[in-house]
């Protein structure tokens, strides 16, 4: 994932590490830590992925 374009969320302002990151693929949805950003990574489907953050939105 070296070259995979990792995104903060917009929300999280100059926070500085403090939060998650996000990376899109065709198939799967990459989620990490920002502070630990070598350190394990959560794979999703974006099905799955678009239900956490609807369940999060309400």
């Amino acid at each position: 994932m070296g070259l995979t374009k990792w995104r903060k969320a917009r929300r999280s302002g100059d926070q500085g590490d403090a939060c998650v990151e996000v990376a899109r693929f065709s198939e799967a949805v990459a989620i990490r830590d920002s502070k630990d950003p070598d350190g394990p990574k959560l794979l999703l489907t974006p099905d799955t992925f678009q239900t956490i953050l609807n369940n999060l939105k309400h």
